[in-house]
């Protein structure tokens, strides 16, 4: 019996070497998969990455571009009368007359298109560009054409009013300087809503003051009104 100790010593080590050895054995298999979680972790971070790179933003909103100052003045095709028009930061305001009928417009400017109205169904419409504006205006229920070219002080629009005899007194005037020397001008003043004779700017200090009637007015440029008209 003493012969048998050695053998079975042997035999529970052998057992003891097996059971360690298939422990050893099924824990490489987990730390081997531990492994490969971690290495794929990588990937799908860089797909993310992917992603958010092919993405497109999305275009900003770009706000219309305003003119912020401008002055154009010229003859109406078939009519023989002038037209006035100024811009300041994309506000604008009109002046057509012909001696004899005269309108007042007001509106706006973006992007090159004007858009301008006054009483009852007067209009006036423009595209602005190459230092001229060109458009049609519509008064008393007729239409014309016309090309405005840019023009400096003392060309351009003007405007006086006062009260006498508690009515209203307004008038307006074109001047526009002619290339040979000199200025034409045309305008139209009304006492109430009944026209009277209206004088003569000076061509070279159109804000001088005027005599209308017995009453003393001082024209402005159209600085001076475009926002009061707005």
């Amino acid at each position: 019996m003493s012969r048998l100790g050695p053998v079975i010593t042997l035999a529970a080590g052998a057992v003891l070497a097996v059971g360690l050895g298939v422990a050893s054995v099924t824990a490489t298999p987990a730390a081997n998969d531990e492994a490969a979680s971690t290495a794929a972790a990588p990937s799908r971070s860089s797909e993310a990455t992917e992603a958010g790179a092919d993405a497109t933003p999305s275009p900003q909103r770009t706000e219309p571009k305003k003119i912020a100052k401008a002055d154009y003045g010229g003859y109406v095709k078939g009519n023989g009368g002038l037209i006035a028009i100024s811009i300041r930061d994309g506000k604008a305001v009109g002046y057509f007359c012909d001696g004899k009928a005269e309108a007042w417009f007001k509106g706006s400017e973006s992007d090159g298109e004007l858009q301008l109205t006054g009483l009852g169904s007067a209009k006036v419409t423009a595209e602005l560009g190459g230092g001229r504006a060109r458009g049609s205006v519509a008064v008393g229920g007729r239409k014309w054409t016309f090309v405005a070219p840019a023009v400096v002080k003392p060309s351009g629009l003007y405007r006086a009013t006062a009260i006498v005899r508690g009515a209203k007194l307004r008038a307006g005037w074109i001047v526009l300087k002619n290339p040979g020397g000199g200025y034409t001008q045309v305008g139209a003043a009304f006492e109430g809503d009944t026209q009277v004779p209206i004088p003569q700017l000076q061509g070279d200090r159109p804000t001088a003051p005027v005599t209308v009637g017995d009453t003393t007015i001082q024209p402005e440029d159209v600085d001076g009104f475009i926002e009061e008209m707005q």
